[in-house]
């Protein structure tokens, strides 16, 4: 079904027969993509304290100093809520503006709080951004895997994603040439390229220094944009920062940043560092969408950075992750079968493991949930069905005992799939469409 689709033609519209959505001949016919994941349901069964969730990535947000942030809230409102609770600037708060332009020069970018556009969370930034390059059809290059928001914003804009090989150093040059050669050929238009350089989300590999100037060199020569999407490049383990893309092209790159991995996830507070002229529509566009994001959480976050430690709090916040990613991968280790490899990520929240020939991982899910444990199958993070083979376990949220836990329980399940395969063959699911929307749950 294509909501583009003459009335008569599509499935629900035939004479006699009830249709459950009323409004489904009116619905933009860039909604055919939209669609919840498959898996969502099950997730409503994975957040019970009886399951352990390898699934989402929610961060760890039991280091924060709450005591003190609360009291400094209420000082907020009672010293400056007039301003807090009041309409802003589509820009975002100039003070924090600056400070956003400090942190960002731990990775090497020399930047001006003018080109900085505070958003309700990085995924915001990242919708503003293909809103304004992508037109239907346009190519969107993207690892394979992705990111499942980044493939659901491109889906939602009708832009054709094609994604470009990773290794155990991140994208891999030669692949991203091809990718814009064969576009080339068929007269297809790139408009940009979306990565995730640092602490990749699902995979969990970060770029090699030294390929990245080579991919920036690719994108030029091809007039491609790069789009540089880095909530994680604080979180290395061993205190390590990347220099950002953007810190060796300010003109062909766009820089997104969040404060959800870093200081709190709730009060949904990113940004975008763009080019001078895109800047301007970035901020037309954050008019049109949220007319302006919440001042009051900006100036929650302004406050943290200027009273706390935010450095030391992330310092704590990398000593937690890494001590749940020596967990799960240690876990691995003792309990996964022959066959089954995965990812050693240092920094960020994920591993991503591919299980043996024949296993489908989304079929397997909800075996998984009845045994207590769940994951993010490997299909959500593929705009072309595949990753049937793969899924994506987030280290960041439980503790090292139920990683542990879970880590064993999934073995189990595992093994139990590959005796079935082995008596009776592989049952893959089909392929779906086109990417699924993430939830909370599987973001």
């Amino acid at each position: 079904m294509t909501a583009s689709q003459p009335p008569e033609h599509r499935p629900g519209s035939e004479p006699g027969r009830h249709n459950l959505d009323p409004h489904l001949d009116r619905y933009a016919a860039r909604t055919e993509g939209m669609t919840a994941s498959e898996i969502r349901a099950l997730f409503a069964v994975a957040s019970r304290p009886e399951v352990v969730s390898l699934a989402g990535g929610m961060p760890n947000l039991s280091a924060l100093p709450l005591d003190s942030l609360s009291s400094q809230m209420a000082e907020l409102i009672a010293e400056d809520g007039l301003v807090a609770l009041q309409y802003g600037s589509a820009h975002g708060v100039p003070a924090l503006r600056e400070q956003i332009c400090e942190i960002m020069a731990l990775e090497g970018i020399t930047a001006h709080p003018d080109d900085v556009v505070v958003t309700v969370g990085s995924q915001m930034g990242l919708d503003m951004v293909t809103r304004l390059f992508c037109d239907p059809g346009d190519i969107v290059l993207a690892e394979g895997p992705s990111y499942v928001g980044a493939l659901g914003s491109f889906a939602a804009y009708q832009a054709q994603v094609v994604h470009v090989a990773m290794d155990d150093d991140g994208l891999v040059p030669e692949a991203l040439r091809e990718a814009l050669a064969h576009a080339d050929k068929h007269g297809q238009r790139v408009k940009f390229l979306y990565t995730i350089p640092n602490f990749h989300n699902p995979a969990g590999v970060t770029l090699a220094v030294e390929r990245r100037a080579e991919i920036l060199e690719i994108c030029r020569a091809h007039d491609v944009l790069v789009v540089e999407d880095n909530p994680y490049g604080l979180l290395g383990f061993d205190g390590q920062t990347y220099p950002a893309l953007r810190s060796n092209d300010p003109d062909n790159v766009v820089y997104l940043g969040s404060f959800s991995k870093t200081f709190a996830s709730g009060l949904r507070v990113g940004w975008v560092l763009a080019p001078h002229a895109v800047r301007e529509k970035l901020v037309l566009a954050a008019e049109s969408a949220t007319l302006c994001p919440p001042t009051l959480n900006q100036l929650v976050v302004s406050r943290y950075l200027s009273t706390h430690d935010w450095k030391g709090q992330v310092k704590k916040f990398r000593e937690n992750y890494r001590e749940r990613r020596d967990a799960i991968v240690s876990a691995l280790e003792q309990h996964m079968p022959p066959g089954c490899t995965w990812t050693h990520p240092d920094g960020g929240f994920y591993v991503w493991v591919t299980v043996p020939e024949g296993v489908d991982t989304k079929a397997m899910l909800p075996r998984a949930v009845t045994a207590r444990v769940a994951y993010a199958s490997g299909t959500g993070f593929y705009a072309d069905g595949f990753g049937s083979r793969q899924m994506r376990l987030s280290y960041c949220y439980p503790t090292t005992e139920r990683i542990r836990e879970g880590v064993r329980r999934l073995a189990g399940v595992l093994e139990s799939e590959m005796d079935l395969v082995r008596t009776f063959g592989s049952v893959t699911t089909r392929a779906v469409s086109g990417p699924q929307f993430p939830g909370p749950d599987t973001a």
